[in-house]
């Protein structure tokens, strides 16, 4: 089983990507293969850029890794109360290719923020668009105060109620 896995966050030191990478370390058997939206920058979609460039070549390689994925791993960045600007344009350039982004792939849809509402917003956002873009959302999980919840020397959730819960949404739904 192959889990493709990504912060929808561009920052290097993304906690999002944290999340994802090691949420995706859960699923017994997988191999895992983590993108970082930064190799995927193009140009701001708009229409009138889209006649020159056509289909970017960036949004084509998106794609044929998400095609690759039995199972997405998608853990939301929000900015002031939605996706991340890096995330929404790679998003719009590949929707412009199909409209079924997500490609009906099985999917764990989580966010993480410091604050105490762990990204609550962007998640509910994400989890009744992602449907209409092929997004099969099988489970959400949010992980509220990062910082005090995620243990980045060790790459794991550090509350044992929290990590138990995330176990458990990957063991009953996939």
């Amino acid at each position: 089983m192959k889990i493709i896995a990504f912060g929808a966050s561009p920052s290097k030191n993304s906690i999002n990507k944290k999340l994802a990478t090691y949420a995706a370390t859960l699923f017994e058997n997988a191999e895992v293969e983590v993108l970082d939206l930064n190799d995927f920058q193009m140009p701001i979609f708009t229409v009138d850029v889209e006649p020159a460039i056509g289909q970017h070549e960036l949004a084509k390689a998106f794609l044929a890794k998400i095609a690759t994925a039995d199972i997405l791993v998608v853990s939301m960045a929000e900015n002031n109360g939605n996706y991340s600007a890096a995330f929404k344009n790679i998003f719009d350039w590949c929707s412009r290719i199909t409209g079924k982004v997500f490609q009906e792939k099985p999917m764990l849809l989580m966010a993480t923020s410091p604050g105490a509402r762990g990204g609550a917003s962007v998640l509910e956002i994400a989890k009744k668009a992602f449907p209409f873009y092929g997004g099969n959302v099988k489970a959400t999980f949010s992980l509220p105060s990062f910082d005090a919840n995620f243990d980045v020397e060790k790459g794991e959730i550090s509350s044992v109620e929290l990590r138990k819960k995330l176990q458990k949404l990957i063991t009953d739904n996939f």
